[in-house]
């Protein structure tokens, strides 16, 4: 492992959070499918997840639901509603501290509500470069970093998509950073296991 992973996993159990920690996204792809059989397993929005061809291979032998990959007969938003009520739901983080302090930003909501509150289990999968320094890095990471590259894939007609460089606080009508959630600690009701792996993923 080149990344030292010891401090923020600590943080992490001391939380009440599950830890795995792999050294490449095939290492971790292979333990998330032999950990997920029969289920229905929601997706949120991830360029990580996509990286990781994860939902090819869950999708043999689970009933996945990821907007990405709509199915040809459900809307854009009966498919995240789908994945939000799913069994198990998955996804990525666009930022966390080393103190163990997770944060995402999102548009329709639909992946910050999946996180927080409903599924029986919930994995959220990071590579190395969403790791930040504190919780004030890891917000700024997000703000900064990750909404302005994802609304740059995303074709979005706002000011941080053009250069993808900093968040510009728009009020454009597609501006895609509506919803801010901070996980301090692990939320109760759900079992929650967080992914580490040593390569940076998605953005």
């Amino acid at each position: 492992m080149k990344f030292d992973f010891t401090n923020i996993k600590n943080n992490l159990l001391k939380k009440g959070y599950n830890v795995s920690v792999f050294a490449t996204k095939e290492e971790a792809a292979a333990y998330l499918d032999s950990q997920i059989h029969g289920k229905t397993v929601g997706f949120g929005g991830s360029v990580t997840l996509r990286e990781m061809n994860l939902f090819n291979a869950l999708s043999t032998h689970n009933t996945v639901y990821w907007h990405d990959e709509k199915p040809e007969h459900m809307t854009v938003m009966e498919t995240r509603t789908a994945a939000s009520n799913a069994e198990i739901y998955i996804s990525s983080v666009n930022g966390i501290s080393e103190q163990g302090e997770i944060i995402n930003i999102d548009n329709t909501g639909n992946r910050v509500a999946a996180i927080s509150y409903g599924p029986s289990k919930v994995y959220l999968v990071m590579g190395t470069n969403k790791v930040a320094k504190d919780y004030e890095a890891a917000l700024f990471r997000a703000r900064n970093i990750a909404a302005p590259l994802n609304a740059k894939r995303l074709n979005r007609k706002t000011p941080c998509a053009v250069h993808a460089d900093q968040c510009y606080d728009c009020k454009c009508p597609e501006r895609i950073c509506r919803n801010l959630s901070v996980l301090w600690d692990k939320p109760t009701g759900s079992e929650y296991e967080i992914i580490l792996i040593d390569e940076e993923l998605g953005y």
